[in-house]
């Protein structure tokens, strides 16, 4: 077995929590972190008992009102599993998620477990899709960072629209459209989104809840099955349980949720107040081992050089560029490089969700935002590259086109990181 699957190089998620073993861990490269570990839970060891645990006595106390379980919780716990396990994604961990494994019990099987049904069943889909236009916590970092880059990948849409539609269908254009249109759009989706979009990127690489997070609670069912000597656990969505600062909506940058349950708080680091910068000595030994953190920084430095190039597109400034040589440098070799950044850090999100580096993850939402934010970081960074050959009616034509599709891309790989945000707790069907 590789390197790779056996350990973590820091910072092994559970470490201290006793509850959770390390079954394996895997990632795409033997010299990082993995990004992938499954664990094993000691409560769900209680089916061979016949009386619940202290653990699971202590979940059941937070989840019911009066002695009984609300209605809404056991609507949303109904659906019977044979098997279920508990997975630690590095991206869904950045992102506030509790990814859970459950195995449907097959024909004549017993059904061990009730869980929620899985997130990619229609009503879940629906009612996150309502939640990413109704629901606003601005508290939640990973929100945040979604909400921008939606945000800023509307205007570059616009932008596409004033680039590349005037040189499409001439007779449409009006006075300013690409120089006034074009440019001040440029500066506000370059410098107010994508920089500081990739800002909050790295905060929320950095405050990471690096000691892992369970995120659910687990009790013991008592029905008519237990006369026969069965028993099965119900697994429900649990934030008591949750140690990550994505819950906390009163202190965006303090600390953790009050919600947090003093007794589940094996997690020393849940007390730590928010990290605007990591240490030398984390970066060294933590964080240039993380995929994800790469991947931001790879995001900070694309948005930074690329923001030359949105303030130089302004009204003032881009007409003044000339000869050809300054406006190359100024403003369409700045694209061609932040691009290239773009590419960079999407394509290490890509590989942060596989596997294998590879082998791709096309069941994984968070590989398709990454597979669209590379869509989207091609088409920029073409785009530099047609333009500085835009005195060529084709590459001019080309060029706008870029950005258009290029735009449209980034704002569905945006929408699909919104609609990741809003969901803390997917769970997941597998054979």
């Amino acid at each position: 077995m590789p390197p790779r699957n056996r350990h973590f190089a820091t910072r092994e998620p559970f470490e201290s929590d006793d509850r959770l073993t390390l079954q394996r861990a895997e990632g795409p490269f033997g010299f990082l972190n993995p990004t992938r570990a499954h664990f094993n839970h000691s409560g769900l060891a209680t089916l061979k008992t016949t009386a619940p645990s202290d653990d699971i006595a202590t979940s059941l106390s937070h989840e019911s009102v009066n002695g009984h379980r609300t209605p809404k919780a056991l609507e949303e716990s109904n659906v019977p599993a044979k098997d279920i396990g508990f997975l630690w994604r590095s991206r869904d961990n950045r992102k506030g998620r509790h990814p859970l494994l459950v195995r449907r019990p097959q024909a004549g099987e017993e059904a061990s477990f009730l869980t929620p049904r899985r997130t990619s069943h229609p009503r879940e889909v629906l009612k996150t899709v309502i939640r990413t236009f109704t629901y606003y916590p601005v508290w939640d970092v990973s929100w945040l960072v979604a909400f921008i880059f939606t945000l800023g990948s509307i205007i570059w849409v616009i932008n596409g629209f004033f680039a590349w539609l005037p040189v499409a269908a001439p007779s449409t254009e009006f006075d300013g459209e690409i120089y006034y249109g074009g440019g001040i759009t440029a500066f506000i989706g370059a410098i107010l989104f994508f920089e500081v979009g990739s800002i909050l990127l790295i905060f929320e690489a950095v405050n990471a809840n690096n000691t892992g997070c369970f995120g659910w609670a687990i009790e013991q069912l008592v029905d008519d099955e237990r006369a026969a000597g069965r028993q099965r656990l119900r697994i429900v969505a649990n934030s008591h349980h949750c140690h990550h600062h994505h819950q906390n909506r009163h202190n965006f940058v303090g600390k953790p949720s009050e919600l947090t349950s003093e007794a589940d708080d094996v997690n020393a680091d849940a007390k730590k107040q928010w990290h605007w910068f990591a240490t030398w000595h984390d970066l060294w030994t933590h964080y240039f081992h993380e995929l994800g953190f790469l991947a931001g920084c790879a995001q900070l430095f694309g948005a930074t050089v690329f923001g030359v190039s949105g303030i130089t597109a302004l009204p003032g400034i881009i007409n003044h560029l000339e000869p050809q040589w300054k406006l190359n440098a100024a403003y369409w070799i700045p694209q061609v490089i932040g691009g290239s950044g773009f590419i960079v850090s999407s394509t290490l999100y890509m590989l942060e969700t596989q596997q294998k580096w590879w082998k791709p993850a096309p069941h994984l939402l968070g590989w398709h935002i990454a597979a669209w934010n590379l869509v989207g970081a091609f088409g920029f960074t073409l785009c530099g590259a047609l333009g500085m050959a835009y005195k060529n009616s084709g590459a001019q034509y080309e060029a706008g086109l870029a950005t258009f599709w290029g735009s449209w891309a980034f704002l569905i790989g945006s929408y699909l990181q919104l609609y990741e945000s809003l969901n803390k707790h997917p769970v997941e069907e597998v054979s």
